[in-house]
C-alpha cells in the first residue's frame, strides 16, 4: 500500500532554498553566500532532463506503492504545467531556490501541495543532478553526432567536385609531393569521422543512470532503479553508489573528445586561413564568413576560421579545468562539483556553433528558390597546381623510377638530389630539364622519365590503397557516402 510522507512542520510550501534544511540553521544565509552558491541561472537549462528524471522517478514510486496513483498523476499534470509555463517564458526561477532542482520541486509543490514534497522520497539532489546532466549531455552528443555528420557530408561534396584538382602536399610547410586536392579534404573527413566515434564511445558510458543512488549511501526504500532506467532509455545503472554520486568522468571524457574534434576543426582553420591569403590564393571563402578592415579597405579578413581557431584554446582550457576539478575530491559528492556545468555547457555551445557555421562555410548553404548550394569555398586549381609546379614535388617519383631500373634507393636519393639541384641553378622544374641533362646523372634515365615527372603522372602512379591517384580518392568518396547515407 502507498505510504504518506510527513508533512513539513511549518509550511505547505516550499518556498525559499533555506526551507530545505531550515530547522538545523539558527540564522538565515547572507544575500552574498546565497550568490556565490547559486546555480540557477546557468543550470535551468538542464530543466528538460530534471522534469523527464522526476517523472520517470515517480512513475517508479508509483509502480512501487511507495507513493499512490493519486500522488503520481498530481506530480504529472503539475510538471505538465510547469513544462508550459517554462517554454513560454512565464515561469519565475528564484535565486533564493538556490538551483533547477529547488525551483521546479517549489512550483510543484506550490501547484499540487504534498505530492510535490513526495517527489523526493528515495533520492537525493546528488543522485538527481548526476542524472540531469546524464541525460541533458546525451541529447547534447546526439545533435553533435548529426552535425560531424553535415560537416564531413559538406567535405565530401566538394572533395567530389575537385579529384583531379593538384594541390602541393606539404611537410614542414615545404612542399613535397603533389596530391589530390580532394584526398587532402578527405583526410579531414577521416579526422571527423573518428570524433563521432569518439562521441558515440562517450554516450556509451555517460547514458547510466545514477539515480536511486540518493546522497551516497543508497536508500531504504524498495526502489525499482531498472525501470527507472528502461523509462529514460538508459543502458544501465550505475552501481556503486558512491561512485554514481561522485563520478564526473563522462563529462571530463567528452571534453577530452569536444577539445580532440576541436584540435580538427582548428587545423582546418590553420589551412583555410593559408589557402586564402595574397600569397597562396589557392581559395575563397564566401563574404559572409569574413569580415572587412575598419582602415584598409583591399582586406577580407578569414575571421570564423580564425575564431575557430582560438576558441580551440577555450575548449581545451575547459578540460584542464574539469580534470583539476575533480582530481582532490574525496568520495563522495562535493560542492565542488557545482563547477563542472559551466565549462560543460560552453564546451558543447562551442563545439555545436564551430561545427555548424563550417558545415556552411565549406559547403555552401540551399537557396530554397534554386535548390542549389550557394556559397561555400571557391577552388583555385590554376593556383593550386602552379604552387605544386615550384616545389620539386615530382623529385620522389624520379627517385622511385631510377630504383625500378635497379639502382639502390640510397643511391637514388642521392642521385636525385644532384638532379634537382642543377634545375635549381637554371631556375626550372625538372621535367624542364632536357633529356641528355638527366642521362648526365644516371644513363637508365630515358624519354619515358617524363610522365613520371609530371604532376599528372605523380599523381595517378600512387594507385594504391589510401593513396591519392583518382581512382582511390573516387573508391574512398563512395566509401564516406554510403557510411554518411
Amino acid at each position: 500500500m502507498p505510504t504518506s510522507q510527513p508533512t513539513q512542520p511549518s509550511h505547505n510550501q516550499l518556498d525559499t532554498k533555506a526551507q530545505a534544511w531550515s530547522a538545523l540553521f539558527s540564522e538565515p544565509m547572507s544575500e552574498l553566500v546565497k550568490r556565490y552558491t547559486s546555480s540557477v541561472f546557468f543550470d535551468k537549462r538542464l530543466w528538460q532532463a530534471d522534469i523527464a528524471g522526476s517523472l520517470a522517478h515517480a512513475e517508479m514510486l508509483a509502480a512501487q506503492g511507495i507513493i499512490s496513483q493519486e500522488d503520481h498523476a498530481a506530480i504529472q499534470r503539475g510538471m505538465a504545467q510547469i513544462t508550459q509555463e517554462i517554454e513560454s517564458g512565464a515561469f519565475e526561477w528564484k535565486l533564493d531556490l538556490e538551483d533547477v532542482h529547488l525551483n521546479i520541486e517549489a512550483r510543484l509543490t506550490q501547484l499540487v501541495g504534498d505530492a510535490g514534497k513526495r517527489l523526493h522520497t528515495g533520492r537525493s539532489r546528488n543522485d538527481q543532478v548526476a542524472t540531469d546532466v546524464r541525460l541533458w549531455l546525451r541529447g547534447e552528443i546526439d545533435l553533435i553526432g548529426g552535425l560531424l555528420t553535415d560537416l564531413q557530408k559538406a567535405l565530401v561534396e566538394v572533395a567530389e567536385k575537385n579529384v583531379e584538382v593538384i594541390l602541393p602536399g606539404f611537410t614542414h610547410l615545404q612542399v613535397a609531393q603533389p596530391v589530390s586536392f580532394a584526398h587532402h579534404l578527405l583526410a579531414y573527413v577521416e579526422m571527423f569521422a573518428r570524433d563521432a566515434e569518439r562521441m558515440q564511445d562517450v554516450r556509451r558510458r555517460t547514458n547510466v543512470l545514477p539515480l536511486g543512488s540518493a546522497a551516497l549511501a543508497g536508500t531504504t526504500y524498495p526502489l525499482d532503479r531498472e525501470r527507472v532506467a528502461q523509462t529514460l532509455g538508459m543502458d544501465g545503472v550505475c552501481q556503486n553508489s558512491l561512485d554514481a554520486v561522485s563520478d564526473r568522468d563522462f563529462a571530463i571524457e567528452f571534453t577530452s573528445a569536444a577539445s580532440l574534434c576541436m584540435v580538427h576543426l582548428s587545423r582546418l582553420s590553420e589551412e583555410l586561413i593559408i589557402w586564402m591569403s595574397q600569397n597562396f590564393g589557392f581559395i575563397k571563402i564566401a563574404d559572409r564568413f569574413t569580415t572587412g578592415s575598419s582602415i584598409m579597405p583591399q582586406k577580407k579578413n578569414p575571421d570564423v576560421p580564425e575564431l575557430a581557431r582560438g576558441k580551440t584554446g577555450r575548449v581545451v582550457g575547459h578540460l584542464m579545468g574539469l580534470i583539476t576539478l575533480m582530481k582532490g575530491q574525496p568520495l563522495a559528492y562535493n560542492k565542488d562539483n557545482q563547477e563542472d556545468k559551466e565549462p560543460l555547457f560552453d564546451t558543447v555551445d562551442t563545439l555545436k556553433d564551430t561545427l555548424r557555421i563550417f558545415a556552411e562555410m565549406v559547403g555552401g548553404q540551399l537557396n530554397p528558390a534554386t535548390g542549389a548550394k550557394e556559397g561555400g569555398i571557391t577552388v583555385n586549381a590554376q593556383a593550386m597546381e602552379a604552387a605544386a609546379q615550384k616545389g620539386y614535388a615530382t623529385a620522389t617519383d624520379l627517385a622511385d623510377y631510377l630504383v625500378k631500373k635497379g639502382l639502390p634507393f640510397r643511391d637514388a636519393h642521392e642521385t636525385v638530389a644532384h638532379a634537382v639541384k642543377a634545375a635549381s641553378s637554371h631556375n626550372c622544374d625538372l621535367s624542364e630539364l632536357p633529356l641528355a641533362v638527366l642521362q648526365g646523372f644516371h644513363a637508365s634515365i630515358d624519354k619515358d622519365v617524363y610522365e613520371c615527372l609530371s604532376l599528372r603522372g605523380s599523381l595517378g602512379a600512387r594507385n594504391t590503397l589510401g593513396g591519392t591517384a583518382p581512382a582511390q580518392v573516387r573508391a574512398q568518396i563512395a566509401r564516406h557516402r554510403a557510411r554518411l547515407a
